[in-house]
């Protein structure tokens, strides 16, 4: 399933148009990136190319060491060349350190997994997890998933709380994906996007994952534009039964993260419009 949703996307970005060897392979290493997809045929599929061309690019970054093949098993996997770029670029915007301190907070206080995800076009990226005590599997809830904004309580908040004509724009797009989530349209996006911005944080819950959902609030940086999500994934009637509670802990957090990123940018003065940003978007 989530091969052909991304196999889907990667195909719509197109438009049809002839595609370049330098975005072939950056769907190759962006299909490699969600941690399923090792084989040669099954990387083909998920980046939407035939199995000659996938094979000669990968040939080609195996050999600049941005990825790496298994002699034995002959399965591929990211090379370390990409670990020196995402370094270097996490160098530049690593809300990890700042955010950390959160979601080991908000685990402790609700035993439940929280997920801290960045913007990444219009998809929401994850790139940490804290587990929580309380088991629950979820594809979700692995560091370089991906997912589009709006699927999901933490990419909800991301878009929620967008500059008004971007998210109208990002809505345009997602629109056309939503059919790989039949529990997920138009209308309900608009109805949650507006119940987020009057709540102060996004609920979305048994539309995904049957059953589970989550419970999300952006990170602001010093502008007011949203950077970051921390979520909360759980069993739904986890969340119904302590949703204000969760609500309140989560604004709190991201009050605290925001502070934390003015300080590190030394731009301490501009924290305080952070609430009014939330409820004006």
């Amino acid at each position: 399933m989530a091969t052909s949703k991304r196999t889907k996307s990667l195909v719509t970005r197109t438009g049809g148009q002839s595609v370049s060897s330098v975005e072939r392979a950056m769907r190759i290493l962006r299909v490699m990136s969600e941690g399923s997809n090792a084989r040669l045929t099954d990387i083909a599929a998920a980046a939407g190319l035939d199995k000659a061309t996938t094979s000669r690019l990968l040939e080609s970054l195996v050999r600049d060491g941005f990825v790496s093949r298994d002699s034995e098993t002959r399965q591929f996997a990211l090379g370390p060349e990409l670990m020196v770029l995402g370094a270097a670029a996490l160098r530049r915007f690593d809300p990890r350190p700042l955010v950390r301190p959160s979601l080991m907070r908000l685990t402790a206080q609700f035993e439940d997994s929280v997920v801290l995800s960045i913007p990444s076009g219009i998809e929401s990226l994850c790139i940490d997890v804290e587990e929580g005590t309380y088991p629950i599997r979820a594809n979700y809830l692995r560091v370089g998933s991906r997912r589009p904004l709006g699927v999901g309580a933490g990419s909800l908040a991301l878009l929620a709380w967008m500059p008004n004509d971007e998210r109208e724009a990002a809505l345009e797009i997602l629109i056309g994906q939503l059919q790989h989530y039949p529990r997920i349209d138009e209308d309900l996006l608009h109805e949650r996007i507006r119940q987020a911005q009057d709540k102060g944080y996004a609920v979305l819950l048994d539309v995904v994952v049957e059953r589970m959902g989550g419970i999300a609030v952006p990170i602001f940086d010093v502008t007011g534009r949203p950077v970051a999500a921390i979520s909360i994934a759980a069993l739904n009637d986890r969340i119904l039964s302590r949703e204000a509670a969760m609500g309140q802990a989560l604004m709190r957090e991201a009050m605290v993260c925001h502070v934390r990123w003015a300080e590190a940018t030394h731009v301490g003065s501009r924290t305080a419009p952070m609430t009014a940003k939330r409820k004006a978007a």
